[in-house]
Parts: structure tokens; sequence; C-alpha cells
């Protein structure tokens, strides 16, 4: 079965952000990332390899202040892009979980493209900063997301000791249970998985 071309991408310009995003959800993993946050443009690439996304994102923010809208902004434009490379979703497997460890942490993603917006949030970050990083960021940057995706996620931190290695676990299981969930579903035969016939 031949499927369309899945690609998109969003501007957003706002007065306290300029921002590029670009994905293609049937790429190979390859990134181009620009966000001047250096722990957050890390972050972007655990996505974009762990969800075999080719991801460009160019963000230019009032980082003279703090990260806070440039990383939201991120959040927001690109799931408006998920939203616009899916198209009516049809065909897609909706739903996509992941587990993933890193050392003595933890992680599980749980997302549903159901047209809904939610994310439940359980994240104990042991200290508020990694490097330059706000933790509080990694929430908003999925609440972003979450609502113009129009995705219900779940993010559960299991365990672990060190901040780093907690964010990085969400990212990568972030990662792994979007590309599940956007995969095609050869059972599916190109319908809409809901039984209202829309998401």
């Amino acid at each position: 079965m031949v499927h369309k071309n899945r690609r998109a991408e969003i501007e957003r310009n706002t007065r306290e952000t300029q921002i590029r995003v670009a994905v293609d959800l049937d790429g190979s993993g390859v990134s181009k990332l620009s966000t001047g946050i250096g722990f957050f443009d890390h972050m972007l690439e655990q996505i974009a390899r762990h969800g075999a996304f080719d991801l460009t994102i160019e963000a230019r923010g009032d980082l003279h202040i703090d990260g806070h809208h440039t990383v939201e902004d991120v959040g927001i434009a690109f799931g408006q892009a998920l939203a616009k490379a899916l198209g009516d979703k049809a065909g897609i497997r909706r739903y996509g979980h992941a587990y993933v460890p890193l050392d003595e942490a933890l992680s599980r993603v749980v997302v549903d493209l159901s047209g809904r917006p939610g994310l439940e949030w359980h994240v104990p970050f042991t200290r508020a900063m990694i490097g330059g990083f706000d933790v509080d960021l990694a929430h908003e940057f999925f609440q972003g997301f979450t609502n113009h995706a129009l995705a219900t996620l779940h993010v559960d931190n299991l365990r672990g000791d060190n901040s780093h290695h907690q964010c990085e676990t969400v990212f990568k299981a972030f990662a792994r249970a979007l590309r599940m969930a956007v995969e095609h579903d050869a059972r599916a035969a190109g319908s809409i998985p809901s039984t209202k016939g829309l998401l």
C-alpha cells in the first residue's frame, strides 16, 4: 500500500518567539536543531532519533528573560506540525507506549492521538536545574504539544536519581511511543481508528 507524504512545516511568530518546525513522520531520524538552549536541543534530538522522524526546528526567543516562551512555543509548533502531517489519521495505530531506562532512571510514556488534548505529568525531578535548563520547562513543552497535537499523553518517571537521566528517559520514551502511534497499521485498511469514524 502506498501512503501519502506525511510531512508538514509550521511557522509560529510572536513578539516573544520566531519558530519554524518541519517534520517528516516517515524519515530516518535526521535532525537539524537550533533553539539557543543546548540541553533542549539534546532532548529534541532524542525525539527525532528514537521516533525515526526527520525534524528541523529553528527557534529564536527571548532567552534574555528565560527559556519558558521558547520551549513552550516549540512544543506548540511541533504539536501543530504533527497534527498537520497526520491529516485525518486514517490507517495509523493511534495508540503508542514505551518504557525507556537510562542507568538508574526509568520512564513510561503512553500516547493516544485521540483528538482530545490531555496531559498527565508525574515526573518528580530530583533537582530544579539541568545545567542551565529549568526542569519545569519539560512540562511546558509537553503541555504545548498535547494542546496542539490534540493528543492524550501520560508521562511517568517511575524512578531516577539523576535529573538528566530522568528527563532523557521521558523524551526517549515519548519518541518511541509517538513512533508507535503514528505507524501505519496494515490491518486497519486505511480506516479511521475510532468507532466514531473521526479523530
